[in-house]
């Protein structure tokens, strides 16, 4: 290993410590999932509170073919899965120019493509998953102008934890030593299968993980406020450190609504000074409810 590398590695391990072990506070970070299905929805309908850190996240990037009929793995050839017409290179360019708090990542994975499970497959090997991953993905976030990665995969075929983790860890800090990306972030939810490989890569790479985005709303959709915090703490505990945003989905089912509680849940968290942020999916299921709750959460941030 060459000595930029070792400097770059022990930089990323101190940062690693001070992440992990100088105590976290309340945040205005405010996120929400845009594009995946093609609604017309703008970057522009989304309100935006000027006092937030607001990032829209694309959905998705999927390293898979665009074949409709047949689609299959391509081990980290990611292609563009979002919204293009509406969400295309100079719509973000417009939304950053006109908002300087706005920053735009791009998701990889996500639950499905053409109709069928969009799987991480174990790859012929780690290094040959890692090199086409990051040169596919350099060249759509320079194309896009966008400032970070989220990791989505919810299904996996064949891929140990170890595989998973190693990829996309090689990968996020392959951008990040390359000035790709400015942040990254993971979306874990409470399955048996996606918990044992997020908790292995956080435990490989939490130290070059910003965000944990996690799935509030893959829990039952009769979830109480005593719940919705029993489940925080438990993912504190899962992902050490980290911070935790907390989520819904503004297309109704699981999870602890805003109807429900989920801002009382909020208010609670942000007393205790664990409020990390707050995330939404998706801005094209809030479309139809005038965005009544992106205003109420960035309001409750700032």
């Amino acid at each position: 290993m060459e000595l930029s590398k070792h400097i770059y590695l022990i930089l990323f391990i101190f940062q690693g410590l001070i992440f992990h072990h100088v105590g976290a506070t309340n945040s205005n970070l405010f996120r929400e999932y845009i594009g995946a299905e093609f609604r017309n929805v703008k970057f522009s309908d989304v309100p935006i509170h000027p006092n937030t850190n607001f990032h829209f996240i694309l959905s998705f990037a999927i390293d898979y073919t665009t074949d409709q009929s047949n689609p299959s793995t391509t081990f980290g050839k990611f292609n563009v899965f979002w919204d293009t017409n509406n969400l295309s290179p100079s719509a973000v360019s417009s939304i950053k120019q006109s908002h300087s708090n706005v920053r735009v990542a791009l998701s990889l994975g996500g639950d499905s493509v053409a109709g069928t499970p969009a799987y991480f497959v174990n790859p012929p090997s780690i290094d040959y998953w890692v090199s086409n991953a990051v040169s596919s993905l350099t060249r759509i976030i320079r194309q896009y102008n966008l400032d970070g990665i989220d990791i989505d995969y919810e299904h996996f075929r064949k891929a140990s934890p170890y595989t998973f983790a190693e990829c996309i860890g090689r990968l996020i800090t392959t951008l990040k030593r390359n000035n790709v990306i400015s942040f990254a972030s993971i979306a874990p939810f409470d399955g048996y299968q996606a918990q044992r490989h997020y908790k292995e890569l956080w435990s490989r790479y939490g130290y070059a993980i910003d965000y944990v985005n996690f799935q509030f709303y893959a829990y039952d959709s009769g979830t109480t406020v005593p719940q919705f915090l029993s489940y925080f703490r438990a993912q504190t505990s899962n992902y050490q450190g980290a911070k935790i945003l907390v989520s819904f989905t503004s297309a109704g089912g699981g999870g602890l609504s805003p109807e429900n509680g989920f801002f009382t849940a909020c208010k609670r968290l942000k007393d205790q000074q664990q409020l990390y942020g707050i995330f939404i999916w998706s801005a094209e299921d809030s479309m139809s409810r005038g965005f009544q709750y992106e205003r109420q959460s960035q309001a409750l941030l700032t």
